[in-house]
């Protein structure tokens, strides 16, 4: 349930779990003392349900509504909210316009609903003209958006709030700590005793292994993929992932991408620059020497 949470104990110490952006969440902390859970959940919950209610496009009071909804008027924006339009320009800079957060407008024609419906190209290329980063401007203080054109955090959210609730903890208790958001996840700190975390990356319908285990003392790690959303029709399928340039899904590209780094974000936006690469993604990977694990059904 919406704005609500549990603490229960667990081999490892404490699991506050909850749900957040359209994802299971949980935090696993290595601390005995149910109080001090308790006062730590508040803290995480109200975060990542500040950023979900600021960021969301489903909020219809989130900032992402409001730009959305501006029609070619400036709307304000605070220090935050000019950051993660700063760096979804370099990631879209870095990618050569493959991550691009005004995309998401392809979900009118696009909708991976588990139909075997596809658009047509004329549907398509109507959609097009409304997706371009270019086509925005924006400063420390305001951002316009030509009228009928979107923008979506969706690409970067959880990982965002990945972060800051490893921030928040840091900041709250010396206790070593577990952010997992839908699979995105990352630790504070190595376990009791120098420790290694260890987590399982589910593979189901991907590979005969039904996950794969891997072990980290600090950073983070995150996974892009289309296993579980896409569209089948005539024995093609079709990617969840879409390809800004032209509207239609990445060809060839693994069905799952894991990729660690020092922070969630970095992981997130590398997984999914490479997942767009297509057939090309495990050069990407290896060029750039990144690590990570790419799985392909």
């Amino acid at each position: 349930m919406r704005n609500t949470y549990t603490i229960e104990k667990c081999a490892l110490g404490h699991r506050i779990r909850f749900s957040a952006m359209a994802s299971p969440c949980e935090v696993i902390v290595e601390v005995d003392s149910h109080s001090s859970v308790d006062q730590l959940a508040k803290l995480i919950t109200d975060e990542t349900w500040r950023i979900e209610n600021k960021y969301s496009r489903y909020q219809t009071e989130s900032i992402c509504t409001k730009i959305n909804n501006s029609h070619n008027n400036p709307i304000s924006i605070d220090t935050e909210t000019y950051e993660l339009l700063k760096f979804s320009e370099q990631c879209y800079q870095i990618s050569n316009g493959l991550f691009d957060i005004t995309s998401g407008v392809l979900r009118k024609v696009w909708r991976f609903d588990g139909s075997n419906i596809i658009p047509s190209s004329p549907q398509v290329e109507a959609i097009l003209p409304l997706v371009g980063w270019t086509k925005i401007e924006y400063n420390e203080q305001h951002i316009m958006l030509p009228k009928g054109m979107e923008i979506d955090f969706g690409g970067i959210g959880k990982e965002y709030a990945v972060d800051k609730i490893c921030q928040l903890i840091t900041q709250n208790t010396l206790c070593s700590a577990l952010v997992n958001f839908g699979g995105d996840l990352a630790v504070t700190a190595p376990r009791k005793d120098n420790k290694p975390w260890s987590v399982g990356i589910d593979l189901t319908g991907i590979s005969s292994n039904k996950s794969v285990n891997i072990s980290f003392e600090r950073g983070a790690i995150a996974t892009s993929g289309d296993a579980s959303r896409y569209l089948e029709k005539d024995g093609k399928r079709y990617s969840h992932i879409l390809n800004p340039k032209t509207g239609w899904p990445i060809e060839h590209a693994p069905s799952s991408i894991t990729v660690a780094s020092t922070s969630c974000l970095n992981a997130g936006i590398i997984s999914t620059i490479a997942m767009l690469q297509g057939e090309n993604a495990e050069q990407f990977l290896d060029e750039n020497d990144f690590k990570h694990w790419t799985f392909r059904t």
